[in-house]
């Protein structure tokens, strides 16, 4: 059995274990938070690594910016400075294939009921490919990088803007400390209702679940989120607070959709070529495996 593990910064009550099966292969996937404890997260990487067929890096990325210009980060980069034999991926390249298509897809799915097709992406700094995604699909888009981000109450409304503020933030959020950059631990948790009158303007609620959960409103009556990592406790609060369409870009797997790096880590496994998949390598699989984001309707 091929076994893969997402080592996350994010809170130790989200972790999760299960088998899957890809393309006839058994694969253990587990997801291990260490609560924001950057030195536990890097231990466990080195502990890891010769020992799994691929890693993940969860609750921050090791890359920011655009799939023709990225930038490292460099403090994500100091937590897998000793992986020297599994490969390690944060998802990046399965956000720019899977979650891009996933847009269209849920479009052709329930767009009729996507009325009018308006899109709030949480971070477009961190998810470019669900950004254009949409922007391709049509939307009226908010990109609120500067309130999830910064807590500045600036939304950026065209993608041309949107693309100059990501090459100019990209290259200094890359030298930022983690801390700054993305809730870690019990952070996780929190939720501090901000920002409503864009949770109200929006059809689509997009982006990280972390974000989304973060600065809710208690009502986001008939909305879609089109999300990613989801557990059973967030499947229950957004069903409380009335969304009408719950969308993960990853497949759920006993209630429980994973992180891109998880996914994408798997996909590594299963290729048995011990290192990372190219673009194409990404989308021949999503392809092969019929990848579809899952859609599923809570009232």
């Amino acid at each position: 059995m091929k076994r893969v593990v997402s080592v996350s910064l994010g809170s130790s009550t989200r972790n999760k274990t299960v088998e899957i099966t890809l393309m006839g292969e058994k694969i253990s996937i587990q997801r291990i938070g260490t609560d924001g404890n950057e030195k536990a997260a890097k231990k466990l990487f080195e502990e890891l690594d010769g020992k799994v067929d691929a890693l993940g890096v969860g609750g921050i990325d090791l890359t920011v910016g655009t799939l023709s210009k990225s930038f490292p980060i460099l403090a994500a980069y100091k937590l897998i400075e000793n992986v020297k034999i599994t490969p390690v991926v944060d998802g990046r390249g399965l956000k720019h294939t899977l979650e891009y298509k996933a847009v269209q897809y849920m479009t052709d799915i329930i767009g009729p009921e996507i009325n009018p097709k308006r899109a709030m992406v949480t971070s477009a700094l961190d998810r470019y490919g669900m950004a254009s995604g949409f922007v391709d699909a049509g939307y009226d888009m908010t990109f609120c990088d500067f309130m999830f981000g910064l807590n500045i109450p600036i939304p950026v409304k065209s993608m041309k803007y949107e693309n100059f503020l990501v090459s100019l933030m990209a290259p200094i959020v890359s030298r930022l400390p983690i801390k700054y950059l993305y809730p870690t631990g019990e952070k996780q948790l929190e939720r501090i209702p901000r920002f409503k009158k864009w949770y109200d303007w929006a059809t689509v609620v997009a982006g990280d679940s972390i974000y989304i959960l973060k600065h809710m409103p208690d009502s986001l009556r008939g909305k879609v989120i089109f999300t990613n990592t989801t557990t059973v406790g967030d499947y229950e609060t957004f069903r409380t607070a009335g969304v009408k369409y719950l969308v993960t870009t990853t497949p759920r797997y006993d209630g429980r959709s994973f992180g891109t790096n998880v996914l994408e880590a798997a996909l590594i496994a299963v290729s048995g070529k011990k290192r990372l998949l190219d673009i194409n390598e990404l989308s021949e699989m999503i392809a092969v495996l019929n990848l579809r984001p899952n859609i599923e309707k809570l009232y």
